[in-house]
């Protein structure tokens, strides 16, 4: 796997994560101790899952770009010619 493949795996983890906390966190059932829990998870998920989210920006924002083939091939076109200052 690339660095990116795993970078994905894992942005998509916590966002599971984060919905299932939040879907947690809405069960009436919760003891306030639990709630806590809960929501300090949320947090700290969300911070570690906004640094992966930025890294990946990151990458795809300086990614190399490919090189155009035509780009290449246009220096074909263009005819050199030595120009000889004096000739005698």
């Amino acid at each position: 796997m690339t660095e990116t493949d795993d970078l994905s795996r894992n942005i998509h983890v916590l966002k599971e994560l984060q919905r299932k906390a939040w879907h947690h966190l809405a069960d009436p059932a919760l003891t306030s101790f639990e709630r806590r829990e809960t929501r300090n998870q949320i947090k700290e998920t969300g911070a570690e899952l906004r640094s992966y989210l930025a890294m990946m920006s990151e990458r795809t924002r300086f990614r190399p770009r490919p090189v155009e083939e035509h780009a290449v091939s246009s220096l074909d076109k263009f005819e050199f010619r030595l120009l000889a200052g004096n000739q005698l």
